[in-house]
């Protein structure tokens, strides 16, 4: 039996990756702030979902000390996490940030996929095949004007999959994994953005005139081919465009 975690499945990338999971006849386990009804209603027999703030790490570590992922996992010969929840506020300068704002997005771009690795390897010692994917950006290997927490927090999940690949630890497999510029709710937040606050922002501009941005559904099917391959784990750091099909 395979199931599924996914973090951020109410929308975007995240709702495009849980739906490509149970189209594959995958049970997934949801965790977002709101349920993602639409999903729930194509998937009644195979969606649980939690409605969770996943950038309150207080929150986040009260539900893992219960019993509830545990039991979800039960029984399971595999096991994915998906790590794809993620913030790209604030933006701006260092000296214009809002320091909730920080504290937020580095608590969902970091902590949380940290704690949820860690718990999902503890919690599935038993599953002989584990498989964990941190939902990175191209912005974790470049540094852009305006994104020093968003760089800074998708570069630690790097970090982590390199470091965690090192520990060696049996049947688990771990990737940071650039998915590449998608067109999503996030795409909408960077076009909005003030061009003094984000330099680029005109780059993301061009792009979407252009035509040239993944949809979810395609990109989501690409990263659930990947992650259930055989090369997945071979890399700790890898970009999905890159990847030979």
């Amino acid at each position: 039996m395979m199931k599924a975690i996914v973090t951020g499945h109410s929308r975007g990338l995240g709702a495009a990756i849980a739906a490509e999971l149970l189209a594959r006849n995958i049970r997934v386990l949801g965790l977002a702030r709101r349920s993602n009804v639409a999903l729930g209603q194509r998937f009644p027999a195979m969606l649980e979902q939690l409605e969770l703030d996943l950038s309150d790490s207080a929150a986040v570590a009260l539900w893992l000390a219960g019993d509830a992922l545990r039991q979800f996992l039960s029984g399971c010969e595999s096991v994915l996490l998906i790590n794809n929840a993620g913030s790209l506020q604030p933006v701006g300068p260092i000296a214009s940030q809002d320091l909730l704002a920080i504290a937020r997005t580095v608590s969902l771009n970091v902590a949380t996929p940290m704690m949820l690795a860690s718990a999902v390897a503890a919690a599935s010692i038993d599953a002989g095949d584990r498989r964990i994917v941190h939902v990175s950006s191209g912005a974790a290997r470049n540094a852009y004007p305006g994104w020093s927490i968003y760089c800074a927090s998708k570069a630690a999940l790097d970090h982590h999959a390199r470091a965690a690949t090192l520990d060696q630890t049996a049947g688990l497999r771990i990737c940071s994994l650039a998915p590449g510029v998608i067109d999503t709710d996030m795409q909408a937040e960077i076009r909005a953005s003030a061009s003094e606050l984000f330099p680029l922002r005109e780059k993301f501009d061009a792009m979407k005139r252009k035509r040239e941005l993944s949809s979810p559904h395609d990109t989501a099917q690409r990263l659930v081919d990947y992650l259930l391959s055989e090369q997945f784990g071979q890399l700790a750091v890898a970009d999905l465009r890159l990847l030979t099909p």
